[in-house]
Formats: C-alpha cells, sequence, structure tokens
C-alpha cells in the first residue's frame, strides 16, 4: 500500500498568531492560505506515489483538497496539531497504511523533489526526519510504521523525536532540505522568505505588500 501523507491544517481564519507584530489577522489569513496553496502544489508531484489527506475541519482547507482532488481526515476538535496528527495516524493504520508522512501547512518553499528524497530515504522499518533550518522543529517526518513513535510537535520537537526514535533501536535517517526547513511561524522567517529565490504564492504575496507598504511610505514623505 503507497504512503499516506498527512498534512494537518489548523482553522485558518485565526492563523499564525505569532505573526501578529507584523500582519493583521486578515494578511495572517491570507498568507496561509498561499503557503497551504504552495504546499499542496508541490505535493502533487508526488500524486502517483503516494495518498494525500488535509487533516483538517476547515472549510477553505477542504476546498483546496476538492481543487486539487485530495482526501480530507475530519479533524473536528482542532486541539493541535499533534492531536490530529494522532488521530490520523490511527486513521491511517485502521485503513491498511503501514508509512506515514506529515509535513506542516507552512513550509512554502517546499519541493516535489524534496518530498522524493524523503520517500527514497526510507528504511524498511524506521524513521526519515527534516528538522526545520535552526534545527528545532520537525518539518517532515516519515514513519514505518506509521505508529512507531508518537509525534508531538512545537518549537522543540525535533530533538525529542529523535531521541524517541533512537530508543526504538531502528534507523533514524536525518536530512537537511533547504525548502522544507523553512517554516513561517515569526516575523523575522518573513523577510527570509521574502528575499531567497523562488516565486511561490507565498513569496508574491509578501513582494506585493512590501512594495505596497514602500510605496506607502514614499508618499507619505513626498506629502
Amino acid at each position: 500500500m503507497r504512503p499516506a501523507l498527512l498534512i494537518p491544517i489548523k482553522t485558518l481564519g485565526n492563523a499564525k498568531q505569532r505573526l501578529g507584530d507584523a500582519f493583521d489577522q486578515q494578511h495572517r489569513t491570507l498568507l496561509a492560505q498561499a503557503m497551504l496553496h504552495d504546499v499542496l502544489t508541490a505535493v502533487t508531484g508526488l500524486r502517483e506515489l503516494v495518498d494525500v489527506y488535509l487533516v483538517t475541519g476547515d472549510e477553505t482547507a477542504r476546498s483546496l483538497a476538492s481543487e486539487f482532488h485530495f482526501g480530507v481526515i475530519p479533524d473536528d476538535r482542532n486541539e493541535s496539531e499533534s492531536a490530529a496528527i494522532e488521530m490520523a495516524t490511527a486513521w491511517c493504520e485502521a485503513r491498511g497504511y503501514d508509512t506515514t508522512i506529515v509535513i506542516p501547512a507552512d513550509v512554502p518553499l517546499v519541493t516535489s523533489d524534496e518530498l522524493r528524497r524523503a520517500l527514497d530515504a526510507a528504511p524498511d522499518v524506521g524513521m526519515v526526519i527534516v528538522p526545520a533550518y535552526d534545527r528545532r522543529g520537525s518539518n517532515c517526518i516519515l514513519r514505518r510504521p506509521a505508529s512507531i513513535i508518537p509525534l508531538r510537535f512545537g518549537n522543540d520537537s525535533f530533538l525529542p523525536h529523535c531521541a524517541a526514535m533512537r530508543q526504538t533501536g531502528k534507523p533514524l535517517i536525518i536530512l537537511e532540505l533547504p525548502g522544507i526547513s523553512l517554516d513561517i511561524d515569526h516575523p523575522h522567517e518573513l523577510e527570509m522568505l521574502r528575499r531567497l529565490r523562488g516565486d511561490t504564492c507565498s513569496q508574491r504575496l509578501l513582494r506585493a505588500w512590501d512594495l505596497e507598504t514602500r510605496s506607502a511610505a514614499a508618499l507619505e514623505a513626498a506629502g
């Protein structure tokens, strides 16, 4: 059976609260939607290799899943990323999936090639993990079998995930993949995304907002 690729998504209408110093909620929601679109576009390149499910109760995310012809695992509780993946893992195992891949919805520079590298690196039994650029978060995790260790996401999940996996005695593969490594949670990461090479929906949105801000400042200074 093909792996199940899981993308947990909380309510987009109040997404990215930690970016509150940079944008109001309307802008944060638009950015979250653009990042999700970028992730789904990249995942489309693996359509022949994996079954894709959005783990969500958000209606906009459900609509995007339908647009991309991906499945949805309903998450009506909307508690946390960890709880959503725990539920979705049990859902997958009940349907015969032996392997799951988890990626967040806020890694807008992810590419199909990077995801293929994670798939290709997978041991027969064990785990592949891609850390965030600061090696604190866990931005992609492939588990085989699907519940070989529980996943607990957060700002400092990478080292605990590695420690839990090493305790099993099974192979742990750590991959450094630049696109997957950048997740957008803090204001300084917006500038990183804006300046890095690429032309994703998220980058175009940020660059347009930056241009609008600079234009408004110039007009104010001229006035």
